[in-house]
């Protein structure tokens, strides 16, 4: 089990103390999105229900299967034979962990809703430090990553250049090394209901809603078991999403750039006017004519693909397909109890 290190501070997002305001007997949600995490469900379960039984007598555990094709909700609905607070929804097909997220935040009911993933990399134990900071009068607690070993140098590196690029060109900086991991009052978790957006991007969402936030580290340690979903491809177009959800700066730096190209070329032009009117003319050179269009050229091919991210984007929300759609689901609704 890995070491928790002590929380951060107790300062509002404001700068300003929080008061205590929060007290027992109140209702915790747990929301766990899952994707071909069958190895991984019992040994979850086994640390975090001891843990959260601890914490509040009444609780729900709201697993989000994110169609898997493996036996993970056949291993939900056998604990949840065992522990009726396990709750499942399985979604038609796989829409990802971002849609995963807003069913478990579309069908918590708690006061205070974690959001947690199964693979064990964050501590269940620290929920309760959580739960003290939220009793202090904190919105959201959200836990950042101080160790990163667990994951290949590439993709730290590639982490850590990503958070460090959106922050300079979003409208609502994100913090750093901070995931998904995070406690999240009742009023939060109204407020992102309210949000209708297809192309979701949690982490902006959660970050562009405010509230009072404090942070808590914890050591990002090795799964227990099976591998991460995510590879390079499918985090770079996650990371094309953040940023086309949260800034326009792509668009901007396109006009900043013909601009410049523009002035160049006056200047330029101006250079080759006097040059013939003091030496006379010459014949221009092939290599740099060629040069010139094929470098204004993919200029232009890069311009026309970022504006096709905006545009595609337009599309998708046009359309107002839902986020998700729920194929089956266990203790929720109707089905409760």
């Amino acid at each position: 089990m890995d070491a928790v290190e002590d929380d951060c501070g107790a300062i509002g997002s404001g700068g300003l103390p929080v008061a205590g305001a929060r007290l027992d007997p109140f209702r915790l949600s747990i929301i766990v999105p899952m994707f071909n995490e069958e190895e991984a469900v019992d040994p979850f379960l086994d640390r975090l229900l001891p843990v959260v039984a601890g914490l509040a007598g009444d609780f729900e555990v709201l697993c989000i299967d994110d169609g898997s094709r493996d036996a993970t909700v056949a291993r939900v609905l056998a604990r949840r034979g065992a522990e009726p607070r396990v709750k499942l929804i399985a979604l038609a097909r796989n829409f990802g962990k971002e849609a995963a997220l807003s069913a478990g935040i579309d069908h918590a009911e708690g006061d205070a809703v974690v959001a947690i993933d199964a693979d064990l990399q964050q501590p269940p134990e620290l929920i309760g430090r959580m739960i003290e900071r939220w009793r202090e009068g904190f919105d959201v607690v959200a836990c950042t990553r101080t160790d990163r070993s667990a994951d290949s140098r590439a993709r730290g590196f590639v982490s850590r250049t990503f958070y460090r690029v959106f922050n300079r060109i979003a409208e609502q900086p994100i913090p750093p090394e901070t995931g998904d991991f995070r406690l999240m009052d009742r009023a939060v978790i109204d407020a992102l209901r309210q949000l209708p957006e297809r192309n979701r991007f949690m982490k902006g969402l959660f970050a562009w809603v405010g509230f009072r936030v404090t942070t808590l580290p914890y050591d990002h340690i090795q799964r227990t078991a099976g591998a991460s979903k995510f590879r390079f491809w499918k985090l770079w177009n996650f990371a094309l999403d953040g940023i086309t959800a949260f800034s326009t700066f792509p668009l901007r730096v396109w006009s900043y750039l013909g601009f410049a190209v523009a002035i160049l070329a006056i200047l330029y032009a101006s250079f080759i006017v006097l040059r013939t009117l003091i030496f006379g003319a010459d014949v221009p050179g092939f290599a740099s004519i060629l040069t010139a269009v094929l470098f204004l050229g993919g200029v232009q091919l890069i311009s026309l693909g970022i504006l096709g991210e905006y545009v595609g984007r337009i599309l998708v929300e046009t359309k107002r397909r839902p986020v998700y759609l729920v194929r089956a689901a266990w203790g929720i609704g109707s089905d409760a109890g």
